[in-house]
């Protein structure tokens, strides 16, 4: 079973992972040059697969923030809903999931 603290410093390293992908996505969406339509119409689509990327890392980045808040407030890993612990296993795919099992639909 893992501490609170490793799940905090596992929470903090992939809030600065995502953080630098969306950079990264930033940097990528501002730099295109195209001249002319075909290559206009590629990056485009480009363009909207990097913007669903950076809505995931956003909303990711949202889950972990909560859940850091909720280390903070010592109430990290317990169902927001009803107040179970979350399974172990739910946690170490989920880190993030403010839900039980049973509460996640």
């Amino acid at each position: 079973m893992k501490t609170d603290s490793q799940r905090k410093a596992e929470l903090e390293s992939r809030r600065a992972f995502l953080m630098g992908r969306m950079k990264e996505i930033d940097k990528e969406l501002d730099s295109h040059y195209a001249k002319d339509w075909e290559e206009m119409a590629t990056e485009r689509e480009h363009d909207e697969v990097l913007e669903d990327l950076g809505n995931s890392a956003s909303e990711e980045l949202r889950m972990i923030e909560a859940a850091l808040q909720r280390i903070a407030e010592g109430e990290y890993g317990y169902c927001v809903k009803c107040g179970e612990r979350i399974s172990e296993e739910r946690l170490d795919v989920l880190p993030g999931t403010p839900f039980c099992r049973n509460h996640a639909a």
